[in-house]
């Protein structure tokens, strides 16, 4: 199964409601989606949301990438070598880890496709049924429980609230959440780089004085501040989950081995795809860390690639992948299925995607 070429395609895709973070509010997700096809006319699919803000990738810059560099280092390159493919797609340019990602993911589902089975089958296979929480937007506290409330009624057991921007007033939203929807609902928190180290810990260890059953904080100080979130990870009992921080499997290294945190959270667009991810859960299984799976604005086809990540690895133990949830209907169908919290999958090869429509105009 040879690579032929490498299509690119556009797809945006409003959100139910605003999502908002310490760091932005979107309205709607750009989806840029790629088709590698082989010359049997076989094709595999990968899709990628841009969030500059994060990454530092944008949509031109992305397109630029796959166009002029990826194209030309895969191309004629046969998906059974799997290794080699990989290895020429990531020495294919410096950096650029969507753009690198997005045809991971395609590559993936060639594979799978290859060998007629389930991706996540074929990478481990541990698990065949995911729990994915519920992200609750930063809003006013009122707002916020408002929210969560809805999430619960709705079968959510886990919360992954969005907080960041006052901690005076975190502590209030978190109060406000937790008394509207009682203490058998975990919670998680998110302050995407929200807080300095000091204050990091002032607002958590209230938390804990409250006892308010916190699951983990994620990201709580800048990504570059390594000291700042060791210093948070040794001051509280919530344990510590490093996001933004955490783009290569050496960035994981460093960050497990001088204790700065005490989770890993594994994002495709920044670690540049499955196979990069991989390495990123073997340095974690070696010290004996759990991970996350994350996503950011992703629609169905990341967000699938994500979950075979997550159901055939182990020391993945958190989900949080929501993302097709918040927003409205995209033009994919298949790859997973969603029953309320639960995440199961299609028995159809590689990500199991069965329909992509008006994006490659063929």
């Amino acid at each position: 199964m040879k690579i032929k070429d490498i299509k690119i395609g556009f797809l945006t895709i409003p959100y139910k409601k605003p999502f908002k973070t310490s760091v932005r509010t979107i309205v709607s997700s750009d989806n840029i989606l790629v088709k590698v096809i082989t010359e049997e006319g076989t094709a595999g699919f990968g899709a990628i949301s841009p969030t500059a803000v994060i990454t530092g990738d944008t949509k031109g810059a992305i397109v630029g990438a796959i166009e002029e560099h990826i194209k030309k280092n895969i191309i004629g390159l046969e998906i059974e070598n799997l290794e080699e493919v990989m290895v020429r797609l990531n020495q294919s340019l410096v950096g650029n880890t969507s753009a690198k990602a997005v045809v991971d993911m395609a590559l993936y589902d060639l594979y799978g496709k290859l060998y007629k089975a389930p991706l996540y089958r074929l990478l481990g296979g541990y698990r065949s049924e995911l729990v994915t929480d519920m992200t609750i937007s930063v809003n006013d506290p009122e707002v916020m429980a408002r929210d969560a409330l809805e999430a619960v009624e709705k079968g959510f057991s886990i919360l992954k609230i969005k907080l960041g921007k006052d901690s005076d007033i975190d502590y209030s939203r978190m109060k406000a959440i937790r008394d509207a929807v009682g203490t058998d609902i975990m919670i998680r928190i998110d302050a995407n780089q929200g807080w300095k180290p000091k204050e990091a810990v002032r607002f958590l260890r209230r938390l804990e004085d409250l006892d308010l059953k916190i699951d983990l904080v994620e990201q709580p100080v800048a990504a570059h501040d390594l000291r700042g979130m060791k210093y948070v990870t040794e001051n509280v009992d919530i344990p510590v989950l490093a996001d933004e921080s955490v783009f290569s499997p050496a960035d994981a290294l460093k960050i497990i081995e001088m204790g700065a945190a005490d989770l890993i959270n594994i994002k495709l667009m920044k670690a540049g795809g499955i196979y990069n991810a991989l390495k990123i859960c073997a340095v974690a299984e070696t010290y004996g860390v759990e991970c996350m799976i994350g996503c950011s604005s992703e629609g169905l086809i990341g967000i699938a690639a994500a979950a075979h990540l997550a159901a055939a690895r182990a020391v993945i133990t958190r989900y949080d992948l929501d993302s097709p949830l918040l927003r409205n209907e995209d033009n994919v169908a298949g790859g997973l299925v969603y029953t309320g919290e639960k995440i199961s999958f299609l028995e159809e090869p590689g990500l199991g995607i069965t329909m992509v429509e008006g994006v490659f105009n063929d």
